[in-house]
């Protein structure tokens, strides 16, 4: 039985960190490309950590459904600007897994300092703020992990794609970035249960990792 009062809960608790999550991310694709030279995600107003500039119904939706996997909009990037455009755009794309590593790093941080606390003598009230913040904490090093390996899949469009068409021939890389039914293959991974098989393990790898 669909239990909203549990689902309102749970909504509330990856509002935050989703929302940080798809906000740096794509910023620090737009900062990136604005340092190399592109001015197109500044001048589209994309250089900001207010989400509604970034959020994406559809990848919403997908965050509500899957409690772990959503996307932003995209940030415009023009790669004419790009001195070596094959080069600048792997570095542009990678821009954003690293942001979700960061925020990662940073929650677990938060994360391991509750840990560490004597909740045995801690007062009821601060027990009352700091279980939200330890659930909080918690879910943001999940998604971020989860948004950092997800956008890793070298599938086209994701960031994934760019990073390693950095390190392929000029031609090659063309073709393979031409490439149009990627998010088709990640929509059918979901739908089959696979998307999660694969990039799962390495999530709560990296999860117990940051947590040692």
């Amino acid at each position: 039985m669909f239990d909203i009062a549990n689902t309102i809960k749970e909504l509330s608790i990856l509002a935050l960190p989703f929302l940080l999550a798809i906000t740096c991310h794509e910023a620090a694709h737009g900062y990136v490309a604005w340092l190399l030279g592109d001015p197109t995600a500044k001048n589209a107003g994309r250089l900001t950590l207010n989400p509604l500039r970034h959020l994406d119904p559809m990848g919403t939706l997908a965050l509500v459904l899957t409690r772990m996997i959503g996307w932003a909009k995209p940030v415009p990037v023009n790669p004419s600007y790009f001195k070596n455009p094959q080069r600048d755009m792997m570095l542009v794309s990678l821009a954003g897994p690293a942001a979700n590593m960061i925020l990662a790093i940073m929650f677990a941080m938060i994360l391991k300092g509750i840990f560490a606390l004597d909740l045995q003598n801690i007062s009821p009230n601060m027990l009352r703020v700091l279980e939200p913040t330890a659930l909080i904490a918690k879910t943001g090093v999940i998604i971020n992990l989860a948004l950092c390996f997800f956008n890793l899949l070298p599938l086209p469009p994701l960031d994934g794609s760019k990073i390693l068409a950095g390190f392929l021939p000029r031609e090659a890389a063309y073709k393979y970035l031409s490439f149009k039914y990627g998010f088709v293959i990640v929509i059918l991974l979901a739908v089959l249960g696979l998307l999660g098989k694969i990039i799962s393990p390495v999530i709560f790898f990296f999860y117990k990792l940051l947590l040692s």
